[in-house]
């Protein structure tokens, strides 16, 4: 599932960043975001797990 990119949003993201701000950090900044997104989709959309399962399946405690 790709997420349409709005230009302006991406210009703004460049704009926060500071100066001497390199590639590696504007792709950091870029997967952050489209990560937070498409978690935000599938929350909206009902496609999550129960905390409380996760932890069971990875025997982490609760």
């Amino acid at each position: 599932m790709s997420i349409p990119m709005e230009k302006d949003e991406a210009h703004k993201m460049i704009d926060r960043m500071p100066p001497n701000a390199t590639w590696d950090d504007l792709m950091r900044e870029i997967y952050v975001r489209e990560a937070i997104e498409r978690g935000l989709a599938d929350s909206k959309e009902g496609r999550t797990t129960d905390v409380k399962e996760v932890r069971t399946k990875y025997g982490l405690p609760e």
